[in-house]
């Protein structure tokens, strides 16, 4: 008489085991650069208001030359739980942003948007976010 076979075998259940160990191991560091991505990414939505207000400056006063601390209008607001300062430097319009807390590699780092005054017309501006202490692979992708 046959007995009927039941459950799983050793070897099967190994090669299960196996299967989610690869998996785990490819998923856990994608997952952990996904979240410093998400708390870099604090950084651009704080910038928001001071790249308003440096671009209304430039519209007011002509050119970038001219935005100094004063006349720019921005105050940092406070520090939230990613971003711990904003700051506009006078004469070229560049907004540092400090973040904080994020988890990346390299610590604490910082973001520069740049603005660039295109040649047909002058009050308008173009932003780069190439710079920075921030490792590339953290920083949102319009600043890669």
């Amino acid at each position: 008489m046959k007995k009927n076979m039941q459950g799983f075998t050793l070897i099967e259940l190994m090669i299960v085991i196996a299967i989610l160990g690869i998996l785990l191991a490819i998923a856990i560091p994608a997952y952990q650069d996904y979240t410093v991505r998400a708390k870099v990414s604090e950084a651009m939505t704080m910038a928001a208001p001071a790249k308003l207000a440096v671009a209304e400056t430039v519209s007011s006063v002509g050119s970038l030359a001219g935005i100094t601390a004063t006349n720019t209008g921005y105050a940092f607001p406070g520090a939230t739980s990613y971003v711990s300062t904003i700051a506009i430097t006078p004469g070229t319009g560049a907004i540092t942003v400090t973040t904080q807390n994020t988890g990346a590699t390299g610590g604490n780092g910082t973001l520069i948007l740049t603005p660039t005054a295109t040649a047909s017309n002058p009050g308008q501006l173009t932003w780069a976010c190439n710079t920075g202490t921030i490792e590339t692979k953290y920083r949102p992708s319009k600043c890669r």
